[in-house]
């Protein structure tokens, strides 16, 4: 929160990553309250955001400790950089270079989707005319104005 120590502001931490940086990375202010849409988090959404946290700090631990040669931080391999969020239903850390290969930058989505299958059993609960016999493709469709039609079924 902006708000839980009147030392440690988002402003201070912006000019502690920068002034630490060196050059190395570049930081922004990024307050998570200003993303999120769909109103307040509900008390599932604070404690999932704090276990993660938790296992990103303990993680980020065991990285500095098996890095720490010497005085020196040698943080230079793939995993050295990671994501964490859902993998199959278990917390994980994907390391970017492997993000880098299963993302699609254009459109800011995964290039694979696991739900792209499902899509005629959704028509069918939602009781579009569709044909039984009729294959449908588990590529994506990026939607623009000029595809949106009522004679296309949208």
């Amino acid at each position: 929160n902006e708000k839980c120590h009147e030392h440690y502001t988002t402003e201070f931490l912006y000019n502690l990553y920068s002034s630490e940086g060196k050059g190395i990375f570049d930081c922004r202010i990024n307050v998570l309250g200003h993303l999120q849409q769909g109103g307040a988090p509900t008390p599932f959404d604070r404690n999932y955001g704090t276990k993660l946290g938790v296992k990103a700090v303990l993680w980020m631990s065991e990285k500095l400790q098996e890095v720490y040669r010497k005085g020196r931080v040698f943080a230079n391999s793939g995993d050295s950089a990671c994501v964490i969020g859902l993998r199959k239903k278990v917390v994980a850390f994907s390391p970017v270079t492997e993000l880098k290969k299963v993302t699609d930058f254009e459109h800011r989505l995964p290039q694979e989707q696991w739900w792209l299958n499902l899509r005629l059993m959704l028509k069918m609960l939602a009781n579009y005319q569709i044909s039984l016999t009729e294959y449908i493709s588990g590529k994506m469709e990026h939607v623009t104005r000029r595809t949106l039609s009522i004679e296309k079924g949208f």
